[in-house]
């Protein structure tokens, strides 16, 4: 039997690769001989059949972070080691992805490397917000507090994240459920309908005869314009990953539309509030901060700002409220804020109120948002369905009067 192997070599560094062995007890032997620490271990005929599930699950998710950062906080509060919390993690964690991290965090640790360093080598799992973090809080011996504000910070986003999603469901369904029927009728139901006229000798009207030949174009060719629109997509969304350019674009396009552009707006603004302030509370000085946080907001005009604040404020000797006031992204209600909680000595706690005003604010402009969209879908589905119905019921109502004349 073929067995696929992840295991970990006393110096931290992760191998895999595949054996011929009986069962997993045989494997076991075999990695423990080596002086290997198994990581995982999978039938290679389960491994092909699972396919994208296995990729899927061994991913490091927001969930996986939150539940990390939430248990490590709890052990180094009540006094546990770093290394003991870390073993006991290893002892806790099913994942095998997060096992791996945490193996090789605890062997960067006994080789006396820094806390934050495993971290820094996945910045496609950890963020540079959530790595500058424990790397602020490991300098100043604050991990307890450093991983509660991760914590915090990133069940917010996920609290938001989700709220987001739940709220988009129902339309992106009724969306998607309306274009698959409407394609279905148009494709296959249609043209025979429409063969019946055609075949008769009966002349349809005109809007009707264009319906007509939609459908028999669409039955003929449909699958391939099905096929083109989903390289297209798959090409639209890697653009979009890869492409500034294109991904600015997109979102100034699409930031045209009033309730969408405030809804992204006000997302981008929870976004830099609370990584802000989570940063400034872990010490970071404000020009670094600000330049971490520019990378995590995720809007592009938002990040540009931050790093004129940064770049061209701050380092020429303005103050936080001058720099701030120069961009004209950022509402008057933010700019006066930042300004005198500045000369307060509050700055964090006042980015932190915001960010929980903007959190209410965003649930509360997606169920407007989603309130618009869903009866603009259904006048715009149920029209076409209308006109689709007329082109057929009229000319049998014509049929049915000249029969009967």
């Amino acid at each position: 039997m073929q067995f696929r192997y992840i295991a970990s070599q006393p110096n931290g560094k992760l191998i895999q690769g595949e054996i011929e062995a009986k069962d997993e007890d045989e494997v076991l032997s075999f990695l423990g001989g080596r002086n290997l620490t198994p990581v995982s271990i999978d039938k290679l005929s389960t491994l092909k059949t699972r396919g994208l599930a296995s990729i899927l699950r061994r991913s490091v998710n927001i969930s996986d972070q939150i539940f990390l950062s939430k248990y490590l906080a709890l052990m180094l509060k009540i006094g546990t080691g770093l290394v003991e919390a870390i073993n006991i993690l290893i002892t806790d964690f099913g994942k095998p992805a997060v096992k791996a991290i945490l193996l090789e965090i605890r062997s960067a640790l006994e080789k006396g490397d820094p806390f934050y360093s495993t971290f820094a080598r996945y910045p496609k799992i950890f963020s540079s917000v959530y790595t500058n973090l424990i790397k602020a809080g490991e300098t100043s011996g604050n991990l307890e507090k450093t991983f509660e504000e991760l914590t915090e910070m990133l069940t917010k986003q996920k609290d938001l994240r989700d709220k987001i999603k739940s709220a988009l469901i129902y339309p992106s369904l009724l969306l998607v459920g309306s274009i698959l029927v409407l394609t279905l009728i148009i494709m296959f139901a249609l043209p025979k309908i429409a063969g019946v006229f055609t075949e008769g000798g009966f002349k349809p009207p005109g809007f009707s005869m264009v319906v007509f030949s939609v459908g028999f174009f669409l039955n003929r060719v449909g699958f391939y314009i099905l096929g083109v629109f989903v390289v297209i997509l798959i090409l639209f969304f890697r653009l979009l990953k890869s492409s500034v350019i294109f991904k600015r674009f997109v979102i100034s396009i699409i930031g045209e539309i009033p309730v969408i552009r405030d809804v992204m707006k006000k997302i981008a603004l929870q976004r830099f509030t609370s990584v802000f302030s989570s940063l400034i509370k872990a010490g970071l000085p404000i020009t670094d901060a600000l330049e971490i946080t520019a990378e995590a907001v995720g809007n592009i005009t938002l990040k540009e700002s931050l790093i004129r604040i940064s770049k061209e404020g701050l380092a020429k000797g303005l103050t936080i409220g001058e720099a701030f006031r120069r961009e004209p992204f950022f509402p008057m209600t933010v700019t006066n804020l930042v300004a005198i909680s500045e000369k307060a000595g509050h700055l964090a706690d006042v980015l932190s109120t915001l960010s929980d005003f903007y959190t209410k604010e965003i649930d509360s402009s997606v169920k407007t948002m989603v309130a618009f969209l869903e009866p603009v879908l259904l006048l715009f589905i149920g029209g076409i369905i209308g006109f689709v119905a007329l082109s057929v019921i009229i000319p049998i109502y014509q049929l049915t009067s000249v029969v009967g004349g």
